[in-house]
């Protein structure tokens, strides 16, 4: 049975798509929430455009099949454009039978598009962390 998800039309509608698809494990659900030219911010800094190398990286999360949590902090709009910071967190334990704690605060850029939808153009999931040098 395929599952149909739908994109906010409202920024703030971006933590519930980003739950509802994270948790659903469909990597192509989850990859439809960025815009086609939208950068993923890598855990050491780097920056990745091409929507394969995305995919992979959600990927490594997904595998560890645990729920993703969020919270929107705040959410900062202009125009087409938006900003929201979220605290989020992955906790359980992994497919090795190992605890898993994983936590930040995202700072994420959206952009509503011709179809009056929002997506990702930055996928910034450490925030401010300091990151290890690429």
């Amino acid at each position: 049975m395929s599952e149909s998800y739908s994109l906010p039309t409202e920024p703030e509608g971006m933590v519930t798509s980003l739950l509802e698809r994270f948790n659903s494990g469909n990597i192509s659900a989850m990859m439809d929430l960025y815009a086609p030219e939208a950068v993923f911010i890598a855990k050491d800094g780097r920056m990745i455009a091409d929507r394969t190398e995305i995919a992979a990286e959600l990927e490594r999360d997904f595998s560890l099949g645990l729920p993703l949590k969020a919270t929107a902090r705040h959410v900062f709009v202009a125009d087409d454009i938006a900003q929201i910071v979220l605290d989020w967190s992955i906790d359980g334990t992994g497919p090795d039978g190992k605890h898993v704690h994983l936590e930040g605060s995202a700072s994420d850029i959206l952009r509503r598009g011709t179809d009056g939808l929002w997506r990702y153009l930055i996928d910034n999931n450490q925030g401010t962390a300091v990151r290890q040098p690429a």
